[in-house]
């Protein structure tokens, strides 16, 4: 907490199953409030066509059901992310859907980033503008950790050809999540006012080592 209190932007990584990590998010929150008087706070767990209804509830307009309802929460909202978005919500902070709908990603998996030309305005308005999907060290990790599941589609065996076609598009959905995570903190920081830190939650591979979405917000801030 000593250093972050210095920062601009704080990417948490957490593993989304484990209860000590998600205690270790709502103390670290509480612990820089403490320090710094304005926090913005960015989640991976809401997309942002919901971002309405988010702040609908944060302002207060909502109720908490209609608010669930409305947003397509994860499946343990209430123990691993309510305590963040309440304590934002107490202390009149903002609250960032930060994600790509979770259709659009799925999307993109399935036709490529050319399937990005052929959506609508608005479903487009939802993916970070620029979208920058570079072969580099991330790649490499990428592709190690997805392993068998780009061998495999419909149930059959692929084809080298097929396999890279497969992995070019997973790795290809996992760019957009990070370029419109990316550029939702950039935004962010740049709406907040001065001082202000934004605190980004992501699952552990968008940030491990600096890279994926934590490198996407760092080229929109430099």
């Amino acid at each position: 907490l000593a250093d972050l209190i210095y920062a601009d932007v704080v990417f948490l990584g957490e593993q989304h199953d484990d209860p000590n990590t998600h205690r270790l998010e709502a103390a670290t929150l509480e612990g820089l409030t403490r320090r710094r008087g304005n926090i913005v706070l960015a989640l991976e767990m809401f997309e942002r066509d919901v971002q309405g209804p988010l702040d609908g509830y944060l302002a207060g307009r909502t109720s908490e059901p209609d608010f669930l309802a409305a947003s397509r929460p994860w499946t343990k909202y209430k123990t691993d992310y309510r305590p963040m978005v309440e304590f934002a919500r107490r202390y009149q902070w903002p609250v960032v859907a930060g994600n790509v709908p979770r259709r659009l990603a799925s999307y993109v998996g399935r036709r490529g980033l050319e399937g990005l030309d052929t959506l609508s305005s608005v479903d487009r308005g939802f993916i970070a503008r620029e979208i920058d999907c570079p072969r580099d060290a991330y790649f490499d990790r990428f592709a190690k950790s997805v392993g068998d599941m780009a061998s495999h589609g419909g149930g059959k065996e692929l084809g080298p050809d097929e396999k890279r076609l497969m992995l070019d598009r997973m790795y290809q959905a996992q760019c957009v999540k990070d370029e419109t995570m990316g550029e939702a903190v950039a935004t962010a920081f740049a709406a907040a006012p001065p001082r202000a830190l934004v605190l980004h939650v992501n699952g552990a591979f968008h940030s491990d080592y600096g890279s994926g979405t934590a490198e996407r917000a760092k080229r929109r801030l430099r």
